[in-house]
């Protein structure tokens, strides 16, 4: 059980039949009247966010999200095949379950599944990965006095930001989480 006078960041718990966790939480002791405890919360499986206040003494039964590491193998199209790196099983993962920052992972990435009771609701990709531009305008000399950026296309069709020095072939390293080019390779 999680009481809600124990809240903490990351905590999972389920609620009205759903999966929450923790994004904020504060606790409250006004001057007048009982405290409580304010908190933001994100549904897991449908990644809404809410806030709500609790009693501090609102108990809640603690949701046990299991992640584990699988590699990517490849797409037909509405269904992901990821493969057990323990028991070699491959895994189909419908694409509704994928962020939009699984667009920077390529076949034969390790990526986290987590699951809840058996259904998968997230597919985190690593937090950096080094892919090569396919397309882009080509550089110039003396491009790197300005921040000036323009698109470049990776190997897994992304597109993003880069600086006006980054030529095709180049290796880039990029961060999923915000999709930002980080350095050349």
């Amino acid at each position: 059980m999680v009481i809600a006078g124990d809240f903490r960041n990351g905590i999972t718990f389920e609620m009205d039949g759903n999966v929450m966790q923790i994004i904020e939480f504060q606790h409250v002791k006004p001057g007048k009247g009982a405290a409580f405890v304010r908190t933001k919360l994100r549904n897991v499986i449908s990644g809404s966010v809410v806030e709500r206040t609790f009693n501090p003494t609102d108990k809640f039964p603690a949701a046990h999200v299991e992640r584990k590491e699988m590699q990517y193998l490849y797409s037909d199209g509405e269904l992901y095949y990821f493969m057990d790196m323990e028991t070699f099983e491959q895994m189909p993962i419908n694409s509704t379950s994928m962020d939009d920052n699984f667009k920077f992972v390529k076949e034969n990435m390790n990526c986290k599944i987590a699951s809840f009771k058996g259904n998968v609701f997230a597919v985190e990709p690593p937090m950096f990965v080094e892919l090569e531009v396919t397309e882009t305008d080509p550089g110039f000399k003396g491009d790197t006095a300005t921040n000036a950026t323009k698109s470049a296309k990776l190997e897994t069709g992304a597109t993003i930001k880069v600086p006006m020095f980054v030529n095709e072939g180049d290796v880039l390293k990029i961060d999923t989480r915000t999709g930002e080019y980080l350095e050349r390779v």
